[in-house]
């Protein structure tokens, strides 16, 4: 391995490989005391083999043994940093300028900083901070719960930015090397320690990221001891609030999109026992979206949910180019970029793509909105899947439900505030 592999990162080293190590590393046992050194988890007792005892909590990272080691070197910030590393031709509105501005000074001083953004409100509200960070030579993680949003990301920055970058998720085609500025998944910082000048967790409201305590102490233990945090939600949690409020964290809140119209929000329609049949409102909405070519993605609960689905709207409508994915679906990411090439009308899913995606023009539906498994943050994300292009910002939103929830309620009136107090600020 090249010594820069070592910079920040815990790499896992056999006791053998210790003495061929570069100058200046430093090795710790990877479970010491009956705790992981990685990802700082107690072993279980059921965590051993007749040799060793081994860590499960972090075991898709690799496999990590007591009989191993962890190496590292401390990050030595060695970059060329250039002067105009981004290379963006768009310009920002006044709100999005106010926004950015906020976040210069939050990196100025060395504070975390939470961006309170409403979906679709722009992402390149983080590229003067981002710019700053880089001129400075700091050293930079923009990671993200949601793969789909990494793999989003990635075209979006090596437009942006002539800086070169890593891209690190669970089955990520690049290699890790050595570079200032990395984009991943939030998984991915229990690799490093002690690296990061500058970490953003975009979707920080997210599962698998949020009230996980694994991956909170990963942000915190990839931070160098005077780095910051930027933190970016359109669905806050009730502890980032806190937070706020206690003067941890400074706030910046934009409740507008960059075009300036509204959240789209839910039409309510009551559809039965959806699972035993569509109702003859949902069947009237897909024969209208296959005259009409409108596309669009439906959501169900579940992913036992997705087969029959897709299967009955199949035979209901067998010229709609429709196809269904989830989480462990191996072809996610190429029927994800299947519905953004236009080659799909149509995209059945979970929750998995309630967040980080856009697919432009696009209308939503969501089967079983009632279902405890949307939570208000998810409905609000979703419906948050509308109307992001200033080409077409408008779009609908139907939530099928057999009754109507205060969960779903709730949901509708919290984007009717948005959009209300989102009417105070200038685009």
């Amino acid at each position: 391995m090249d010594e820069s592999d070592f910079y920040g990162r815990l790499v896992p080293v056999r006791h053998d490989q210790i003495p061929a190590l570069p100058e200046g590393s430093m090795t710790i046992p990877a479970i010491k005391d009956g705790i992981c050194q990685r990802c700082v988890t107690k072993i279980n007792t059921t965590w051993r083999t007749p040799t060793s005892a081994y860590c499960w909590a972090c075991a898709n990272l690799g496999r990590l043994s007591e009989d191993q080691f962890l190496a590292t070197i401390p990050e030595p910030n060695v970059f060329e940093t250039d002067t105009m590393p981004c290379q963006w031709q768009g310009e920002l509105t006044p709100a999005q300028r106010r926004v950015a501005d906020e976040q210069l000074q939050a990196l100025n001083a060395g504070r975390s900083h939470l961006t309170y953004a409403v979906t679709g409100a722009g992402t390149e509200m983080l590229f003067p901070m981002l710019t700053a960070a880089l001129q400075a030579g700091k050293r930079i993680a923009l990671v993200s719960p949601r793969v789909d949003v990494i793999v989003e990301l990635a075209p979006r920055l090596r437009e942006a930015f002539k800086t070169d970058f890593v891209v690190l998720y669970g089955d990520s085609p690049e290699t890790y090397r050595y570079t200032q500025l990395v984009l991943a998944s939030t998984h991915q910082l229990l690799r490093f320690r002690a690296a990061f000048d500058v970490i953003v967790v975009d979707e920080v409201d997210a599962f698998p990221y949020a009230e996980n305590v694994q991956l909170e102490g990963a942000v915190q233990r990839a931070t160098k001891p005077q780095g910051c945090h930027f933190y970016l939600t359109a669905t806050p949690s009730a502890r980032l609030l806190r937070d706020v409020s206690k003067h941890r964290l400074r706030i910046s809140l934009l409740l507008r999109r960059y075009h300036g119209q509204p959240l789209p929000n839910f039409t309510i329609i009551k559809i039965g026992n959806w699972r035993k049949k569509l109702s003859w409102r949902i069947q009237r909405i897909l024969r209208e979206y296959v005259r009409s070519k409108q596309r669009f993605l439906i959501f169900v609960p579940h992913v036992a949910d997705l087969t029959a689905t897709l299967n009955e709207i199949t035979r209901l409508q067998q010229s709609l180019k429709i196809a269904a994915t989830h989480a462990g679906d191996p072809d996610r990411q190429a029927k994800v970029q299947a519905m953004r090439a236009s080659e799909l009308q149509a995209l059945i899913t979970t929750t998995i793509l309630e967040r980080g995606v856009t697919f432009k023009g696009i209308d939503v539906m969501i089967l079983g909105a009632d279902d405890p498994v949307f939570s208000q943050a998810a409905l609000i994300q979703i419906a948050g899947r509308c109307g992001r292009s200033a080409s077409r910002p408008t779009g609908k939103v139907w939530t099928g439900v057999t009754e109507r929830t205060r969960t779903v309620i709730q949901s509708r009136n919290e984007i009717r505030y948005l959009n209300m107090k989102g009417k105070q600020y200038d685009v």
